[in-house]
């Protein structure tokens, strides 16, 4: 599978015209630049985590965001209870499993969530993919020391078995679907400089999977951030300036650059 400028850019359009509500149950270092990123990106953001509401709050979403990034037992149940009633409705979950490998805790929570609630798209680097397929990784904290490439046949394992869509994260990105493998090669190394980039790729897949199918979802998001960064990178002055130009250009990304930018295999 393939996916063209055009693609993108009518998928973006419609997002914005539709402004879908993200709920994203996500770890505190990121929730500020989450919600920023999603707005330039033209959706909705909302963070709630608190187990009395998070039922209601994923009443009135169009797609549920779980990152595991900061997690504590309330959060956990909260993120058991709304991946449930966003089955319960149909609507896309996106699972960010940050860190797992790390520890045992949430390398556990990672392989209960994915049991119970299969989600409909797992975004993560290569050591948390390989953690969820009971692969031994090689992980720093939560970021990942394995390559991408290496994750392809632990990520169609994982594929064939929970039905969900696996995204790869890294220079290169893998987006793999059935027997379809679409690889994403945008991106700029200055953002791996800048906290919760991925992050934020995980709560984009979301808005994304809120208006079209889950494959073009991811495929379309990680494009469309590979691109954002490269074009914030260009005249960034290091990695504080790429994140405030990262959410400018988001907002502002034409059809014509993401033709002139797209960098793909697949």
């Amino acid at each position: 599978m393939k996916v063209t400028a055009a693609e993108i850019w009518n998928s973006l359009t419609e997002l914005r015209r539709r402004s879908p509500l993200v709920h994203n149950i996500t770890n505190y270092v990121v929730m500020n630049n989450t919600a920023n990123a999603l707005l330039a990106l033209g959706a909705s953001p909302v963070m709630a985590h608190a187990l009395e509401e998070v039922e209601e709050m994923v009443d009135i979403a169009d797609a549920l965001v779980l990152n595991i990034g900061t997690l504590s037992k309330h959060w956990v149940d909260a993120m058991f209870k709304a991946a449930q009633r966003a089955r319960e409705r149909g609507i896309p979950v996106i699972l960010d499993p940050v860190g797992a490998g790390a520890t045992t805790y949430r390398t556990g929570t990672s392989h209960r969530l994915i049991r119970s609630v299969p989600p409909s798209i797992i975004r993560g680097n290569a050591s948390e993919i390989l953690a969820l397929g009971h692969e031994e990784g090689n992980t720093k904290g939560v970021d990942s020391a394995d390559s991408p490439v290496n994750t392809i046949a632990c990520a169609q394992s994982l594929n064939r078995t929970l039905g969900s869509i696996i995204c790869v994260s890294g220079a290169t990105d893998y987006i793999i679907s059935g027997n379809d493998i679409v690889e994403i090669r945008n991106g700029h190394p200055m953002m791996q400089r800048v906290t919760g980039l991925g992050c934020t790729a995980s709560a984009l897949c979301g808005a994304f999977a809120a208006t079209e199918d889950n494959a073009s979802a991811a495929a379309h998001a990680m494009a469309l951030m590979g691109i954002a960064g490269e074009m914030a990178a260009e005249k960034a002055e290091g990695p504080a300036s790429l994140q405030s130009r990262f959410i400018d250009i988001l907002h502002s990304i034409t059809e014509s650059d993401i033709g002139k930018n797209l960098k793909q295999e697949g």
